[in-house]
């Protein structure tokens, strides 16, 4: 007789699933565990949340007069599966501006329902069962997700001791007979790391001699604190293996709209379709709309944001080095991932759990960038400067108290 699993951990007979029936490769994932700790002071009145990658910025106003022309307009029915023309073309365009070449709207531009999407149907478009993914690590937790649920195996790579960037050497070691992707983000999330041109170059080299796909998720890349972005499908022989993930989530304060973009050769682009088709039909039209406005109207609307973040950044590098903390100053994005765990002789979730219930501040663990992520916190930047100083002084004083109580008697 089958077991039966009533979902509280008991067996039973009836009304039940019938676990053996539940597919392997969902069983094998667990929930993104970001949200952990801020459920522990979710009812206390001066919890600070430092913890899910949400600007803290509106969606700026003529994006939101945009919408609503679209509802008011009747603009509420269903679109083509790569999304309307007009946006894809818009894409196009505002893409153009970083690479200085441009995709063809009409086979090589899709419209998502967010970045996450793009990754997962790219995963289906790309990979047999048994490819391996090279991923490095600290890593963004959608990207073994998808990879998992497309098959695929993926092969994660310790970058701890370089800064959080990947180096050719390490791909080459990482690399075997089943390698066919390299996951790539830069600015990368939980590290806030950005690739140089000549680092692109360097691992765009070993991926064309490998021949190696490329995944580049660029959402981050209007948050870049210094230069211009640099993508790796620029780099020579890597347009046509490349696949560009862009988005407007943290560039235009939008997460809740969900529209991403993916930008690859048209023989990819035209398999990705297909699994939009079968996943979600269309993105929504109205947020659409909305996107449309932002990519012709709103081109410096990320200038204030990537600014605000920047400022941050340095107040919480200083606030941590005070207290004697390892710390990597971010190039972009709007997080930093501090080894505050590893300077107190805590593992990363005995550290959040710790500061959470004491100072009221919830962080995420390192935990869920993969095992890689052991002995870190991401701390999201994405608030006022008011609440970081007064989170990152309720961590100083937290940190003190921690180092007190180690200290041996009468040091």
């Amino acid at each position: 007789m089958l077991k039966r699993y009533d979902g509280a951990g008991k067996v039973s007979i009836k009304g039940a699933i019938f676990m053996q029936e539940l597919s392997a490769r969902t069983r094998q994932l667990a929930f993104a565990s970001m949200r952990r700790f801020a459920d522990l002071v979710a009812d206390e009145p001066d919890a600070i949340f430092l913890t899910i990658g949400q600007p803290h910025f509106p969606t700026p106003a003529h994006i939101a007069e945009a919408a609503k022309r679209a509802i008011d307009e009747g603009f509420t029915s269903y679109t083509p599966n790569r999304g309307i023309l007009p946006l894809r073309e818009a894409a196009s365009a505002y893409y153009e501006r970083f690479t200085g070449y441009r995709y063809d709207p009409g086979s090589e531009v899709l419209v998502t329902v967010g970045t996450t999407h793009a990754i997962d149907i790219a995963m289906r478009a790309l990979l047999e069962p048994g490819d391996e993914v090279v991923i490095p690590a600290p890593a963004y937790p959608g990207y073994e997700g998808a990879v998992r649920l497309a098959h695929g195996t993926p092969v994660f790579v310790d970058t701890r001791s370089t800064g959080f960037l990947l180096t050719p050497d390490a791909l080459r070691e990482a690399i075997t007979p089943r390698t066919k992707l390299l996951i790539l983000a830069s600015p990368a999330n939980p590290t806030g790391s950005v690739y140089s041109e000549q680092q692109l170059s360097d691992l765009a080299s070993v991926c064309v001699e490998r021949d190696l796909y490329v995944l580049s998720d660029e959402i981050y890349a209007e948050l870049q604190f210094a230069g211009s972005p640099v993508s790796i499908s620029q780099m020579p022989g890597m347009r046509e293996r490349t696949l560009v993930l862009h988005g407007l989530s943290k560039s235009h304060s939008m997460t809740g709209w969900r529209i991403g973009f993916a930008f690859a050769p048209a023989p990819i682009a035209a398999e990705m379709a297909k699994a939009a088709q079968f996943s979600v039909s269309c993105p929504s039209s109205i947020s659409q709309m909305a996107a449309l406005e932002a990519l012709t109207r709103g081109q410096e609307d990320s200038r204030p944001m990537r600014e605000a973040y920047r400022a941050n950044r340095d107040l919480a590098v200083r606030a941590l080095r005070d207290m004697q903390v390892p710390v990597e100053a971010p190039s972009g994005a709007f997080y930093v991932f501090p080894a505050l765990p590893k300077a107190l002789g805590m593992t990363s979730d005995a550290f959040c759990e710790a500061l959470a219930r004491e100072a009221h501040v919830a962080l995420v663990s390192g935990m869920c960038f993969t095992s890689y992520g052991e002995g870190y916190v991401r701390i999201s930047l994405a608030c006022s400067e008011q609440t970081l100083r007064e989170a990152l002084a309720r961590m100083a004083n937290f940190v003190e108290r921690r180092r007190q109580h180690r200290a041996p008697h009468g040091a």
